[in-house]
């Protein structure tokens, strides 16, 4: 079996640390001590990293397309790779969530994120499994994009940081159980 664990964000230094590269920071936090090395794949159109856990081939992903359009990325290395649907987690933020809260979810619509809306167009269903990360609402007056591409506070990074802990401990978890309705009743919230 092979899994594959995504995390959402843009490519490039000048997003590193925003909030719409949560994805990217989960997937950075889970490698830390896997010895995973990344490489691009311009064929793929992501940074593509791998490890064995658990006796299984698990790839670790983030797409260089640009968030509007990780369902490129995401649809090529399922196809590429034979896996199966049910052996993947995307990773992302989410604006209507407060700031580190966490929801994991077998399915559902894209909520506005367009990150998923793309990858829902490629793979032509909501059928997957998914960790939302809370980044909160933008404060009056500033634009959804301002907020997104803007980097957490102080205060704000402390929370993402307990929580990108969580995200790491929830992948480990189903990574081990190879059961992610199980890895929901027990991370969410």
């Amino acid at each position: 079996m092979v899994k594959m664990i995504v995390g959402l964000g843009n490519p490039g230094s000048k997003y590193d640390g925003t909030r719409h590269n949560v994805g990217f920071m989960a997937i950075d936090k889970i490698v830390k001590n896997l010895d995973v090395t990344f490489t691009e794949d311009k064929t793929f159109k992501a940074e593509v990293g791998s490890a064995f856990i658990n006796g299984e081939k698990v790839y670790f992903v983030k797409p260089t397309t640009f968030m509007n359009n990780s369902g490129i990325a995401v649809k090529a290395l399922l196809t590429y790779y034979n896996i199966d649907l049910s052996d993947m987690v995307v990773i992302y933020d989410d604006l209507d969530m407060v700031v580190g809260k966490l929801r994991l979810r077998q399915k559902g619509s894209a909520g506005g994120h367009n990150g998923i809306k793309s990858i829902i167009a490629h793979l032509n269903t909501q059928d997957f499994n998914r960790i939302k990360i809370g980044i909160g609402r933008p404060q009056k007056g500033m634009s959804v994009i301002n907020h997104v591409l803007g980097k957490f506070d102080t205060d704000e990074r402390i929370t993402i940081d307990n929580s990108l802990d969580k995200v790491d401990n929830a992948v480990n978890f189903y990574l081990q159980s190879n059961d992610f309705e199980q890895t929901t009743k027990r991370f969410n919230g």
